[in-house]
């Protein structure tokens, strides 16, 4: 079986996140989603509503998993049983970043990380946008997955 996990802080989780979950679905046979604690960023959701929202998002997608962790993402994907971290890319400046963080998990574990382009229809999304949108009263449905509610 194949198994990748899908990490990130999802505060909120974006259609653009939910895109490359059903994308990454057509090359593993299951993908966990990991809500990683980041002491470094702010959040305005909980965990557990983070949880609740990619729940509802992958609720008819017995393929998808979610949990929580507080660790290094590659002690997560062990802890799972991942080979593969999945990741995306929104642009040129997210790409050394994920290349640095690949290199070092590759060296620690061997797990290696696909990543996948967002959609260009996506790649403006992130989920500091909706945060900041959020903070000024607008409404993100458009920038959430199907079936997700704040």
């Amino acid at each position: 079986m194949k198994r990748a996990i899908f990490p990130g802080t999802f505060d909120p989780f974006t259609i653009g996140h939910y895109s490359i979950v059903l994308r990454g679905l057509s090359f593993f046979d299951e993908i966990v989603i990991g809500i990683g604690t980041n002491q470094a960023k702010k959040t305005l959701f909980s965990v557990d509503k983070r949880l609740e929202m990619i729940q509802q998002a992958f609720e008819h997608e017995p393929r998808v998993k979610v949990f929580a962790y507080n660790s290094l993402t590659v002690d997560f994907a062990l802890s799972v049983d991942a080979d593969f971290v999945l990741r995306g890319l929104r642009s040129v400046g997210d790409f050394e970043y994920e290349r640095t963080v690949a290199d070092a998990n590759r060296t620690l574990t061997g797990i290696e990380t696909v990543i996948l382009f967002t959609e260009s229809k996506y790649s403006y999304i992130s989920s500091t946008v909706a945060r900041d949108l959020i903070s000024y009263g607008k409404d993100i449905s458009k920038f959430l997955p199907p079936n997700v509610k704040l």
